[in-house]
């Protein structure tokens, strides 16, 4: 299959983990294998398009038809999109998360690679994403067209320059999303927000956008089935969601945090606005990214060795 990846598997011991599983995932609806078929003819179309179509669209029309394609994209998944804006009046856009040429790094938790379709079909931007996803076939290409910062999360050693990066794009007045926690997660569990990243929007002066972003079943009550964990390949996965019914991609826009002078601080205050009252029904203790086991890694803030630490209002289109 074109879309086939495998999952990502922890080659250290510091290397983000989450312990999300099989059996964090539980059944919804689904559908026929006719409609099934016709989604996967629908993604299909739109990947094999997409390209042909930025390249031929003025860049100052880009942006809309590529938000136009996310939603389509998601709907051809099956889901629906429900955004819920929580912000004060000054701080929102009609164009999603931020004006046009306004740098917002944007942050949320990590469930699955429907959350990249998702959060693009609110307002175009780019991620910081695995770097494998790059070499994917036809993803790979796709990727790169949106410019994707690629992270290698089994070297630690590159994160200073991938917080370059990141700050670089910051700088030239982009939207750059993350994902902190460096890894998926069900969605009814979760991990910490790692606080490395967060550096860049700090370097940069740039906001920083909360999103809590969850997955809903038809009755309202959290779904598993977009979940990318454990021994899951794309293609099994992507065939899970292609067959579930009623599914919601829920994204609410919090209040932006200043990014303030330290990075742990801001991090702490995201997490704290992307998770509410929810607790992780994992119950998994903080483990440090940065500073973690026996490994001393480069303090990206600073330019000195970190400390080492043991693990211890609504629409719906």
């Amino acid at each position: 299959m074109v879309f086939d990846a495998p999952p990502a598997t922890a080659t250290h011991s510091w290397m983000p983990s989450s312990p999300c599983g099989p059996g964090c995932i539980e059944p919804t609806d689904e559908v026929g294998p006719t409609v099934m078929v016709a989604r996967l003819a629908g993604i299909a179309g739109l990947v094999l398009s997409f390209p042909v179509v930025t390249v031929l669209t003025p860049k100052a029309r880009r942006e809309q038809v590529q938000r136009r394609y996310a939603r389509t994209a998601l709907r051809c998944l099956g889901m629906r999109l429900r955004v819920i804006d929580n912000r004060v009046p000054e701080q929102r856009s009609a164009e999603g998360f931020a004006d046009t040429g306004t740098p917002v790094m944007i942050v949320a938790g990590h469930i699955g690679w429907a959350d990249v379709v998702a959060l693009a079909a609110v307002q175009p931007v780019s991620f910081v994403a695995r770097a494998d996803m790059v070499e994917w076939p036809l993803l790979g290409k796709l990727a790169r067209m949106t410019r994707v910062i690629p992270i290698e999360r089994a070297r630690l050693r590159e994160l200073p320059g991938v917080v370059g990066q990141v700050a670089q794009r910051l700088g030239a007045g982009n939207r750059i999303v993350v994902f902190p926690e460096g890894t998926t997660w069900c969605g009814r569990a979760y991990g910490s927000l790692r606080p490395a990243l967060f550096q860049a929007a700090i370097d940069t002066a740039t906001a920083v956008q909360p999103v809590r972003l969850r997955y809903l079943d038809r009755d309202g009550m959290p779904c598993t089935v977009p979940g990318f964990v454990g021994t899951d390949t794309f293609a099994e996965s992507a065939k899970r969601v292609l067959r579930s019914r009623g599914v919601i991609a829920e994204i609410v826009l919090e209040p932006r945090e200043h990014p303030g002078l330290d990075r742990r601080d801001l991090a702490r205050r995201c997490e704290t606005a992307v998770r509410g009252a929810d607790r992780s029904r994992h119950g998994v203790a903080d483990i440090g990214w940065i500073e973690a086991g026996n490994t001393r890694v480069q303090d990206p803030s600073v330019g000195e060795q970190a400390p080492v630490r043991r693990p211890a209002g609504a629409t719906v289109r």
